[in-house]
């Protein structure tokens, strides 16, 4: 079948109405966004495949969920089911007692405020203030110039775009750059 002509919505119709191949093509087609959700997030103790799980269960739900009598997209439902879920993995790994370091870091936050989540004793508090003042010690001395400058702009809420122009690069030496910060967080969590 060439489903690739038909709109998101059809497609959920006709899967409703027992296409059941229908529900691999949406899952394959989703995939990308699933990937870019869960590679903006760093779940400390996990790993990015296991975001990527746990986003294709909110992109299943989105499918099972959808309506079309409401006023958003498919693409925008499925956006928000996914990174809901994201979330709701990451806020249950967190709330896990006597695992301090199993916390996250997301790349797409405009705050770099509470990252490491809700304490529940003044231990808990100073084990994660030091184990976040290690990450940017450790990233201060790991990153490039550039790359610091574009992690401080990304924090402070500017988009691949407006850091481009800001630093007078173009927007794919922006993305790859923090990709590479990425990478660079995944390395300092599995040396620690």
């Amino acid at each position: 079948m060439n489903y690739e002509t038909c709109s998101d919505e059809e497609l959920i119709q006709r899967l409703r109405q027992g296409e059941n191949t229908i529900m691999d093509y949406i899952l394959e087609k989703y995939k990308p966004l699933v990937r870019k959700c869960a590679n903006a997030m760093y779940l400390i103790g996990g790993e990015t495949e296991d975001l990527i799980q746990e986003g294709m269960i909110g992109l299943f739900k989105a499918i099972r969920d959808y309506r079309d009598d409401r006023d958003n997209s498919f693409s925008s439902f499925a956006y928000i089911c996914v990174n809901r879920q994201l979330y709701t993995a990451i806020e249950a790994s967190n709330r896990k007692k006597n695992q301090p370091l199993n916390s996250y870091v997301s790349l797409s936050e405009q705050s770099t405020k509470n990252c490491l989540g809700v304490t529940s004793s003044p231990e808990q508090l100073v084990i994660e203030q030091e184990v976040w003042e290690n990450l940017w010690k450790e990233l201060d001395e790991c990153l490039s110039e550039m790359e610091k400058q574009v992690l401080s702009y990304y924090l402070k809420g500017s988009s691949y775009l407006q850091i481009a122009e800001k630093m007078e690069k173009s927007p794919k030496s922006i993305d790859n750059a923090l990709w590479r910060i990425r990478q660079k967080i995944r390395q300092i969590k599995q040396v620690s």
